[in-house]
């Protein structure tokens, strides 16, 4: 039988973690109760991971990488901002919407008092992250001079902020289910309809345009 390879080690490794937390919460999952679920040693894990900590911020770090695809610098080459805020909108509202994330989110919740630390790595790794990028793509598109925005970092919290809104609330609380493609697609849509033009009507301007 061939044997794994590294990575697909690591994924078994991270997907077998992603389930004891989200079934055990963090304080009460170990890591020997990780390697009961895929064998091997714990020497393994802590020499890829660290330590429990880093296993759980390795769930959060691909979870950010996956999102951030959209805005590499390669994905970009030919596209205008809309399509990046789509593409990207598109896939951080399935990241943040999926099962994984959702556990993380449940996780850090009910940990963080204990463990401060894991809920700073959580922010920097994940949402801070995605937002500093997004940032810097906007700021390179005013340098295009296709948007005119004066603080490109809140703009990009923003849009973060309004892809979350309260369904992400609504679906941690298991309230709902994660929205359908349709559902997803129109949420992005709007986002960055909002984004990009805002909702007052031309010509309804007032003395605020002194801030534009």
């Amino acid at each position: 039988m061939k044997r794994p390879s590294s990575e697909e080690r690591r994924a078994t490794i991270l997907k077998a973690a992603a389930e004891a937390f989200f079934e055990h919460g963090y304080e009460a999952t170990s890591i020997d109760a990780i390697i009961e679920r895929i064998g091997g040693s714990k020497r393994s894990i802590y020499n890829e991971f660290g330590n429990k900590e880093g296993l759980f911020t390795a769930l959060v770090t691909e979870s950010a990488d996956e999102a951030l695809t959209a805005l590499a610098v390669e994905e970009m080459v030919g596209r205008n901002i809309e399509d990046t805020l789509l593409e990207f909108g598109r896939r951080l509202l399935s990241i943040y919407m999926s099962k994984n994330l959702v556990g993380v989110y449940r996780t850090i919740v009910t940990a963080t008092s204990r463990f401060p630390d894991l809920a700073s790595a959580f922010y920097q790794k994940g949402p801070e992250r995605s937002a500093t990028r997004l940032a810097e793509v906007l700021e390179e598109a005013r340098s295009r001079g296709e948007i005119d925005i004066d603080d490109c970092q809140m703009a990009a919290n923003h849009f973060v902020g309004m892809l979350r809104s309260n369904l992400h609330l609504q679906v941690v609380l298991g309230l709902r289910e994660p929205p359908c493609k349709k559902e997803a697609d129109t949420i992005v849509r709007s986002a960055v309809d909002i984004l990009l033009d805002g909702v007052r009507l031309n010509g309804g301007n007032t003395n605020d345009d002194v801030h534009r």
